[in-house]
């Protein structure tokens, strides 16, 4: 019996490959290499709600496809490195290097409302062809969906699709305003530039207490 309640109280979420509709944007003519991290590759989240249900959800190959077929609409040329590859093995413009900072979630219980909802917050690591940091960008996004069914694994599921959405749309729009990274087509980047990333660098190294947005995407 008391195996039968433990079970009863866990949820296990498996993350679907998220489908990225194509955009009207123009790609910026770069050469991308995506380095992909284990942990960012295998990224499982668990949490007790309210001391009770225990929740497991697996992002895993999740992210690595979103990235993938995201950047394939941004850049000229993508290439998908692995935690083994070197890069120096590699030509590039750019590398992009992607981890999740934070990633949070409610359920109906906790929200009082009829809604599962996911917070996730995508650091992206920007070096040039030689190996200098070039830009560090923090993204965060949001999905909300309704509950269907007595579980809600499926909501919580979809909830976590549409804050990748909601993040692709954001890269979209402001990766390039926000890190530069159309400039390292014509070359590395200069001594000036590096001493400039690296006082924002360290700024960047204080305490953010912000809470995520609330908004994004909902269908």
């Amino acid at each position: 019996m008391l195996a039968l309640l433990s079970a009863g109280c866990a949820s296990n979420v498996t993350v679907e490959e998220p489908t990225i509709p194509s955009p009207h944007v123009k790609k910026i003519p770069i050469d991308v290499a995506v380095r992909i991290p284990e942990e960012f590759n295998n990224f499982v989240h668990e949490e007790n709600v309210l001391g009770r249900e225990k929740w497991t959800i697996n992002l895993g190959a999740a992210n690595a496809t979103f990235f993938k077929q995201l950047f394939g609409y941004m850049f000229d040329n993508v290439i998908v490195l692995s935690p083994d590859d070197d890069a120096k093995n590699f030509s590039f413009d750019a590398l992009v290097e992607p981890k999740i900072e934070g990633f949070e979630f409610s359920v109906p219980n906790q929200s009082k409302t009829d809604a599962f909802a996911v917070w996730i917050r995508y650091r992206m690591q920007v070096f040039d062809s030689v190996g200098n940091s070039a830009a560090t960008w923090t993204v965060s996004a949001y999905g909300k969906s309704q509950k269907e069914g007595l579980g809600g694994s499926k909501s919580l599921q979809r909830a976590a699709v549409l804050a990748m959405r909601d993040a692709a749309a954001l890269i979209l729009l402001q990766m390039d305003k926000s890190t530069k990274i159309g400039t390292l087509g014509d070359g590395p980047i200069t001594a000036a530039n590096l001493a400039a990333e690296q006082d924002a660098t360290e700024e960047e190294r204080e305490p953010d207490f912000r809470l995520f947005p609330i908004g994004g995407i909902d269908d």
